[in-house]
């Protein structure tokens, strides 16, 4: 029965996560106001709920000052897929948003000197071809108002996602309620995506309706609950089964992006989205395998 109730809270959360680029469409905003208000609504709601089992968060101030850090990186990474979103649509930018599975460990090489394994090396490759393909490289019909652009926004957001998860894996250290550190990175990406905004000319603030419907929408369902859900149920679950539920996220976004905003892909872009994430799935499969042999 808890097994079952913990594959249903983690399919849900994975569902929950896979219309944020729905919500975020849906509202019309700039995307740097999209990025913005997704934090902010999400941070009185992520505190309350903090504050109400505090006393079983033992985090550090250091830890903690560390997740707001691992935040702001988190809050780049929003700004760039809310860009990704506005230039090649809700699917290829959710798709391209997920090579931080292969990107995380090319990072880990160049900032903290951890040798990725060869599965990443052979297929980083065959994941940037796929990401070529998808900013519409050889394809005249390539869907988007700007594919490329939205392709180098998407390739931008996997670097930030692996930095962020890289950083945040060191200010988690320790069992400890996942809303605390939530609280604390969904922190750092409202300021990081505040400075963001203000340089933008588009970013607006004011309360307009039904934009902030949606947005509400994206910070409570997707931000919170969504995340809520996943956090707690995914290290639950066996790694294989983790790596196969968060492939179903650009899967699942890809279809409410062509059912929902007609997002035809050139045949091209097709191929892109399947090598994609054939790369990220094969890197996952292949890194459990092996964490297996050595155990």
């Amino acid at each position: 029965m808890n097994s079952m109730l913990t594959h249903l809270r983690a399919i849900f959360g994975v569902l929950a996560i896979s219309l944020s680029a729905v919500f975020v469409r849906l509202s019309g905003s700039a995307p740097s106001t999209s990025a913005f208000f997704r934090t902010a609504y999400a941070l009185p709601v992520l505190y309350l709920g903090w504050l109400a089992m505090r006393g079983r968060d033992h985090r550090t101030r250091r830890r903690r000052w560390m997740a707001v850090f691992a935040g702001t990186i988190l809050g780049l990474d929003l700004a760039m897929w809310h860009r990704a979103i506005e230039d090649i649509g809700t699917g290829p930018a959710t798709v391209l948003g997920n090579t931080q599975v292969v990107l995380v460990g090319v990072v880990a090489w160049l900032v903290l000197g951890e040798r990725p394994s060869r599965s990443v090396l052979w297929l980083l490759p065959v994941v940037l071809a796929g990401v070529a393909l998808v900013g519409g490289v050889g394809s005249a019909q390539a869907y988007g108002v700007a594919p490329a652009r939205g392709a180098a926004w998407g390739l931008g957001t996997g670097v930030a996602y692996a930095g962020f998860l890289l950083t945040m894996r060191f200010a988690n250290a320790g069992r400890t309620p996942a809303i605390g550190p939530l609280a604390d990175a969904t922190l750092g990406a409202a300021i990081a995506t505040l400075l963001v905004g203000l340089l933008d000319p588009r970013f607006d603030l004011r309360p307009v309706w039904p934009m902030h419907g949606w947005l509400v929408a994206l910070a409570l369902g997707s931000q919170v609950i969504g995340w809520l859900l996943i956090t707690h149920a995914l290290p639950r679950l066996p790694i294989l089964e983790t790596s196969v539920l968060l492939l179903l996220q650009p899967i699942a976004t890809l279809m409410w992006g062509r059912w929902l905003f007609d997002e035809q892909l050139a045949s091209g872009q097709m191929i892109g989205v399947i090598l994609v994430l054939a790369g990220v799935s094969s890197v996952s499969v292949i890194g459990v395998t092996r964490r297996r042999e050595r155990a």
